[in-house]
């Protein structure tokens, strides 16, 4: 997995399936303007009309192409897991908290909202960062301890992308136990050179018969 990177997070990758399911995640949005034929986005109301002042909540890529230009439709609010109150939580003991349950794609999509003229958007780069570095210790810790032990329990408090960091740690610490067990240096016979000699018998046992 590439590292974590603003530009990254806030740029679209079309090939990405971690990229789309971010995506999707929900901003609060309120319209500016009344909407014609769009009411059936608003669940609460029968109305064929989105009315000015209406309340919603919007996937991420919709609300961010509703708030573009100097005349937006909607206005932008700070989805709740990154309000302050939330990062008082993450910055006071982030290990404790469950990221997958407050949002499975919680770095991905927190990155996405800083291309958002947000009015803390300082504030949540600043979180994201304290987060992943209050968490990264552990995550790798458990990593390398965690090769034959049910990392379930290790594992459901993180999202998607600590999960593939957790991963690699333990292929990367079952690599080394390779290499320390000298299995890695053990020489064996290409796949080419194998087909080659096969070939060649193949060949002797026509000839012979």
């Amino acid at each position: 997995m590439a590292a974590y990177s603003v530009h990254s997070a806030t740029t679209n990758n079309y090939f990405s399936l971690d990229d789309i399911l971010a995506s999707q995640e929900k901003i609060p949005c309120t319209f500016n303007i009344e909407v014609a034929s769009m009411g059936y986005l608003d669940q609460s109301t029968k109305d064929a009309d989105i009315s000015a002042g209406t309340k919603l909540e919007l996937p991420f890529w919709l609300a961010r192409y509703l708030n573009r230009g100097t005349r937006s439709i909607v206005d932008l609010e700070t989805p709740k897991t990154y309000r302050e109150g939330y990062r008082h939580i993450f910055t006071a003991d982030p290990n404790v908290v469950d990221l997958h349950r407050l949002g499975p794609y919680f770095y991905l999509f927190g990155g996405k909202l800083l291309s958002l003229n947000l009015a803390d958007a300082d504030d949540i780069a600043n979180v994201l960062l304290k987060t992943f570095q209050g968490r990264f210790r552990r995550i790798m810790d458990g990593s390398q301890n965690a090769l034959h032990t049910d990392i379930t329990t290790q594992t459901s408090l993180l999202d998607e992308q600590e999960r593939q960091i957790f991963a690699a740690g333990q292929l990367s610490f079952h690599d080394f136990q390779k290499w320390e067990s000298r299995e890695s240096e053990k020489l064996c016979t290409s796949v080419m050179v194998a087909n080659h000699r096969k070939r060649k018998r193949i060949g002797f046992i026509s000839q012979s018969t």
